[in-house]
This record gives structure tokens, sequence and C-alpha cells, in this order.
């Protein structure tokens, strides 16, 4: 063989397996087998992280999933307004019972209620005449209530009026001689007045011989039934309601004044028979089938994303399987996250919520269920998220990107100095509620304690919070203008200020990220691997040239990765 002339790696002959390729054809295989693994996993990453219009554009793959949302926003959002509308039907026709309620049962309610209480006496004569008044209004009711009301059975199934007294169990008292002698022991004695009998007899009864002294409260409980008619002009069924009435009695606190309470509970239930004519009953049987509609384009939307998040699953097995193969370390946190996209799980759990929501809704419409409240959170939290997964397909504008890349980067940093500025806040709350709730109606409980320094936090109310605080203790007075004006001024003019500026911080941030560049993750650098494969596909074989990376014209903004 001649000088500086290598030998061929030639196949040998091998006469149990045939030919048998030598060492260097071997190892040049299966670095070719290598190289079409890594250009089909660069190719199936760099198609899983293109938008709807560039799959179309690289694969003629049509957005399905794109076109459904779009479908179900408008749906959704129709289905909601439909139902919202019937749902103020029922409020309002539970609110209107009640106040007329208040008005006929009531004695002198002046339509406002007092405070959390409906009205007050403050005589024995007020006190009865209060009682055998709701008495005598429910056994007349039938000729002087202008809705379509009747009698219902409580819970022994009996019609009629049902009153409880509590008082101690046995006690002298004298106040002029600061003498008392009771039995704490409470005893509850219960009577149960038919309509068979008249309000003048309940009067003579012993029953209402009242110790006021003793006495700490009268409740009067009693059923009434109602069919909403208005739904009809909504061409809907008309419902039938079963109201819990309570007029309580309160004088627990013995201070002369006894607080009167009216308490309505009101129940959709069932109509028993409903013969209604005209277009209501084709109308409810369109409404039903929009409903199934919405399922149906909810469940499809449902599937196509778990389907994605599968074959995400997969292909991030696959890369970080090749990545600990190549490379031989683990692939950070951050990258892994990336093949994680919340937009599909916000999809997927609103995708849920609707169809629960849209089942009850026709359970509902066919008179089966009668829970509205469920209904409507369901139906109203899935189209909220309906409409904030919009926000994903804005995202691929560069302009709406950078708010949505601020509001990703910001939030761990805002989560952080929320939850530390938070307990500053429990403490004025609780401060505030447990010295200023004598004297000032808006920190009474903690609930509205809350609620009133958030009110301060955003500028609201801040004068009529100060006007409001009752001059009776010096020291209190004092003691107040110090704690509005320092929580004022520590939430306003230094923690809303840093709240601010993290945001502030991190728009900037990704401004500059955008001029600059961001930072790459090893996945980006894999995928921009793309130009030093060219060259050894041209030498190695015609078979890797149709292995290559997809290239789109213009920029690659696709590559910032966005969850």
């Amino acid at each position: 063989m001649p000088s500086g002339v290598e030998a061929l790696d030639l196949p040998a002959w091998n006469g149990a397996s045939g030919l048998s390729w030598g060492p260097r054809h071997r190892n040049a295989m299966a670095h070719l087998d290598s190289e079409v693994k890594e250009e089909c996993l660069r190719e199936d990453l760099k198609f899983y992280f293109m938008n709807p219009c560039e799959k179309y554009r690289a694969r003629h793959q049509i957005p399905w999933k794109l076109g459904l949302q779009i479908l179900k926003i408008a749906m959704v959002t129709t289905q909601l307004v439909r139902f919202g509308l019937s749902n103020q039907l029922v409020v309002a026709f539970k609110e209107e019972n009640t106040v007329a309620f208040k008005h006929l049962f009531l004695k002198g309610y002046s339509g406002t209620d007092e405070d959390d209480y409906s009205c007050s006496v403050y005589t024995q004569e007020d006190a009865y005449e209060s009682i055998f008044f709701a008495l005598n209004q429910y056994h007349q009711l039938k000729n002087i209530s202008l809705g379509t009301l009747g009698y219902g059975e409580n819970e022994d199934n009996r019609i009629g009026l049902k009153v409880c007294k509590q008082h101690y169990k046995k006690g002298t008292m004298f106040p002029s001689n600061e003498t008392l002698n009771i039995d704490s022991d409470i005893e509850i004695d219960c009577v149960h007045l038919d309509l068979s009998t008249y309000p003048q007899e309940w009067k003579n009864s012993s029953f209402f011989r009242l110790e006021f002294y003793r006495l700490l409260q009268v409740e009067i409980s009693f059923h009434l039934k109602g069919i909403d008619l208005q739904t009809i002009h909504s061409r809907e069924l008309p419902d039938c309601y079963v109201f819990h009435n309570t007029i309580t009695f309160d004088n627990k606190a013995h201070s002369g004044k006894i607080k009167i309470y009216f308490g309505s509970d009101a129940k959709i239930e069932e109509c028993k028979d409903l013969n209604i004519s005209g277009s209501i009953q084709k109308n409810t049987q369109y409404v039903l089938a929009f409903d199934a509609f919405v399922i149906v384009i909810c469940l499809a939307s449902l599937i196509l994303c778990t389907r994605s998040i599968v074959l995400a699953l997969r292909l991030r097995k696959r890369f970080l399987n090749f990545f600990l193969e190549k490379y031989k370390r683990h692939v950070c946190n951050a990258d892994q996250w990336e093949f994680i996209n919340g937009w599909y799980i916000l999809v997927i759990i609103s995708d849920l919520m609707t169809i629960i929501g849209s089942i009850l809704k026709m359970e509902i419409k066919a008179k089966n269920l009668t829970n509205y409240d469920l209904c409507s959170i369901l139906l109203g939290t899935s189209t909220l998220f309906v409409w904030v997964g919009v926000i994903r397909y804005l995202g691929y504008f560069q302009a709406y990107n950078v708010l949505i890349l601020t509001m990703q980067a910001s939030l761990p940093k805002v989560l952080r100095f929320c939850a530390c500025a938070g307990m500053i806040y429990l403490g004025y709350t609780f401060c505030g509620w447990i010295v200023l709730g004598p004297y000032h109606d808006k920190f009474e409980d903690l609930n509205t304690v809350a609620e009133c320094l958030f009110s301060l936090v955003n500028g609201d109310d801040m004068f009529a919070t100060f006007a409001q605080i009752q001059q009776k203790s010096i020291l209190v007075w004092l003691f107040s203008r110090l704690y509005l004006y320092s929580f004022i001024s520590l939430f306003i003019y230094m923690i809303l200020s840093l709240f601010i500026a993290l945001i502030t911080d991190s728009y900037d941030t990704i401004k500059k990220y955008q001029q600059n560049g961001f930072p790459e993750t090893d996945l980006q650098e894999f995928l921009k691997e793309c130009g030093s494969k060219e060259k050894y596909q041209k030498e190695a074989s015609p078979f890797l040239s149709c292995i290559c990376c997809l290239r789109r014209k213009g920029s690659d903004d696709h590559l910032v990765l966005m969850n």
C-alpha cells in the first residue's frame, strides 16, 4: 500500500452474519443517528414554542384551540348574560318580598332598618302591641297582602305560628335596693297558634304574660309560600318559593330597649303542577340546547388542552434525558417549568367550571334544581378565567408582552412584600377593633375594620372616618388621631410607594432585556444551535438535510418563552 494513503474501512465478510462494518464506520453511523435524534428533538421543541400562526406557516397545522377559545368566549359570555338576567329576577323577588314582610308584620316600620336590626321598642305596651300586631297580620294575610302569598307548613307539618320565649328560670330583682336573686339557667317555652283560633283568644293566653326582667327574647316563626310570576315576561317557567320568616324581640341586654330583628330565608322549590300555555316551553328547549352546545365546546377545548399538556410533558422528558446524556448535567428548574403552560391549566379549570355550571343551569332551567348561587359562582368564575386567557394571545405582540412579562416577573416580589405588609395591617386591624370599636361604627367588628383600613389606604372616606369618632373619652379620641395619622402615613407614603416601586423595577428590567436581549437559558441556547449543524448536514448525508431546524423570516422573538 502506498505511503500517505489511509486504509479504507471496507466491510469484511463474516460467514455467520454476512458483511461486518469496521469500527470507524460503526462510530460514524452512531454519530449520525445521534445527530438525527438531536435535530428531531430541536425541531419538535421549536415547533412547540411557536404561536398558532407560526405553527400554521411551518406545518399548515390549523389552530383549533385558538378557534375554540374565540368561539367559547362568545358563547360563555352570552350564556352568563342570560343567566345573570334570570338570577337578578330571583334576587329581586326575594328582596322585595323581605321588604314587604317587614311592612306587613312589624308595627311602625319606617322602611329603613335602624342598624343591623329592623326597629326597636322602649315600653312594655309597645312590646305587647308589636307582638300581637304580627300575630293579627298573619291571621289576616290573605285579605291584606298584595303578593301571591299563601300559608306554608312549618317543621312540624302544621300551618300556623310558632312562638317561643326564652327567659331565666326564676329570680327576683330590686334595682332600688341593688338586690338581685336570679337563676341563670335558661328556659325555653313554645306554643303553636293555629289559624282556627282568633288573635283575641291569643291575647288572653297566660303564655303572653311576660316578666321583662327575666325575659331574654321572644321569637315568632312562620312559613309562607309564593310564586314568582315575573319570570313569565322573560319567557321562563315561574319559580315556587317557601319563605321561612322569623321575628325576634331581643331583650338580652336588659337596657330598656328591645331590638326587633326580622329574618327571611327564601328557598326555591319545584312547582308541583304547572300548566302554562304559550311559547315558554319552546323557549326553554332552545336555552337547554344552547347550554348543551356550550358543554360540547368546552369538552372539546378541555380535550385539546389536556392533550397539549400530555405532549408537553413527553417532550420535556425527551429533552431532560437528552440533556443528561449529552452534557452530563440536569436542566435547571426554570427550563423545566417552560414546558408547563399555565394558560392551558387555566383553560382546563375554566372548562371544568363551565361544564359543571352549565349542567346546573340546565337543571335549574328544567326546575329540577334551585341552587342559583352555586351556579352563578361557577359560571361567573369560569367567564373570568376565559377572558383572562385572552391575555395569552395578546402576549404574541411585543407591546402587550411587556405588560405580561412585568406581571410575571414582579409577582413573586409582590407576594413576599404583601406577606410582610400584611403583618403590620393585621396589627392595626386588631388594635383599632379593641380600642375604637365601642366608639366608632366602622370599627365594630374585625371585618368592618379591615374594610375601613383598606379604604383609607386607597384614599377613600378619610374625613368621615376622622369625623365619626365619638368624643366621649378624651383619651380614646387622642389615641384615634395618633392611630389614624400613623396608619395613613405609613401605608400611603411608605408601603404603597414601595409596592409601586417593585412593579416599576420589574418593568424597567423587562424593557432593558427587550433592548439588550434576555438572559439565555440552556433551553434557548439549545434551540439556537441550528446554524452550527448546517456544515455537518452537507458533508455527512443528504438524509440529514431534511431534518433541519425550522426557520422563519424575521426575528427570533418566539424564543422568549412565555408560560
